[in-house]
């Protein structure tokens, strides 16, 4: 039961984050939004994160009512997005920018997100170690207005994106009946 009887926030890292919003919107889902977390540079431009060098995280930030969706919910709908297992970035896209990591915004959703990590080392469906990373959220810097919602503004170039980049064939034979 949430104590604050208010929203709470999430933030995941999981690539490209025109591919990240679509997926959390669901019921209790209050907002998804695309940004940059994790860095140095302050106020960052999609530009300059684009380079690798800021330190940032493409990343979304959802706003949720925990009385409707839980995190744990959340986390579920993060892990079937990703390939926890690539230390190098994400699909087609490479560099740090573009790696997974989990932003806890509080010692309860460290803890979850630790557990949850460890049930899915455990699970038995990775050969490989998982790579995404648990880290103390930070500011979070709001992307570029044609950043937002990319799969509403620009649904061709989306599904498009999704089915080169590698991420939905992925998805599907990873996690196709085994839900």
């Amino acid at each position: 039961m949430n104590e604050n009887h208010g929203v709470e926030k999430a933030t995941f890292a999981g690539g490209c984050f025109w591919c990240m919003e679509k997926p959390f919107k669901k019921e209790g889902v209050e907002s998804v939004i695309s940004g940059y977390t994790g860095g140095d540079t302050e106020d960052p431009t999609y530009q300059e994160v684009s380079t690798g060098t800021t330190g940032h995280y493409e990343a979304v930030q959802i706003t949720y009512d925990p009385d409707k969706i839980s995190y744990q919910e959340l986390l579920e709908i993060f892990w079937k997005q990703i390939d926890p297992t690539d230390p190098g970035g994400s699909f087609v896209d490479r560099g740090s920018q573009y790696k997974t990591a989990i932003f806890y915004h509080d010692s309860r959703q460290k803890e979850l997100a630790e557990k949850s990590k460890q049930a899915l080392a455990e699970s038995g469906l990775f050969e490989k170690p998982i790579a995404t990373r648990i880290i103390e959220a930070s500011t979070f810097y709001e992307a570029e207005d044609y950043h937002q919602n990319f799969y509403l503004k620009s649904p061709g170039r989306y599904k498009q994106y999704r089915a080169n980049s590698g991420r939905d064939t992925f998805i599907q034979e990873r996690w196709e009946n085994k839900s």
